[in-house]
């Protein structure tokens, strides 16, 4: 399965929620009405069944994280392999890709220009070039810009609006260097209360 490369828009109309796939400059109202769903004559959506539910939810979390459904399978594996909650391991691997943690950290704009810093040996990992996305960062890890990049107009774009956003609690950035901790795991009342992971762990156990 290739990477989805169509309307961003499209797929948060079809969760129903920003799936911060844009960059945030413009609201996103004035891009997407997240009420309708995709196509020209959109249609509301009839009742819809728990597997269907369950389907929608996968969906979502996968789109958000910007991973394939090959990769997402496989995340959901190690994390049933894990000690504790199948569902709360499930967002913590996909929470520590490095390419979501340069996006947490504000390095960039959205998952998808994190995942090209990184594939363009942009970012660094306690002191260490790591070019691979799916990278996964342990707690008290120091993630970095490469010097060379610093000055890159993308990055600078990144941090303007990274300084009026909510900053992320599990997460230590100084944006003046350019550097942060990824101090620890987050809970999950700290990830998006719309993630109901159980529906994952229920379509997975069938």
């Amino acid at each position: 399965m290739a990477r989805y490369l169509g309307p961003k828009c499209r797929l948060s109309r079809r969760e129903k929620t920003d799936l911060s796939l844009k960059s945030g400059i413009r609201d996103l109202d004035t891009k997407c009405k997240l009420d309708h769903t995709p196509g020209q004559h959109w249609q509301r959506r009839g009742r819809t069944t728990d597997y269907g539910n369950q389907l929608r939810m996968k969906q979502m979390i996968r789109r958000y994280y910007g991973v394939l459904e090959k990769k997402f399978r496989l995340y959901y594996q190690e994390a049933d392999r894990l000690k504790g909650s199948t569902g709360e391991n499930l967002l913590r691997l996909l929470e520590s890709r490095l390419d979501n943690v340069v996006y947490r950290m504000g390095f960039a704009v959205t998952r998808a220009e994190a995942r090209q810093l990184v594939s363009h040996k942009s970012i660094l990992v306690n002191g260490e070039v790591v070019n691979v996305a799916s990278y996964c960062v342990q707690p008290n890890d120091v993630v970095s810009v490469r010097e060379k990049a610093k000055k890159q107009l993308r990055i600078s774009a990144a941090i303007d609006l990274a300084q009026h956003r909510e900053p992320t609690s599990w997460i230590d950035v100084d944006l003046k260097t350019l550097s942060g901790v990824y101090k620890a795991l987050p809970d999950m009342d700290q990830l998006p209360p719309e993630f109901k992971v159980s529906y994952v762990v229920e379509l997975y156990s069938k």
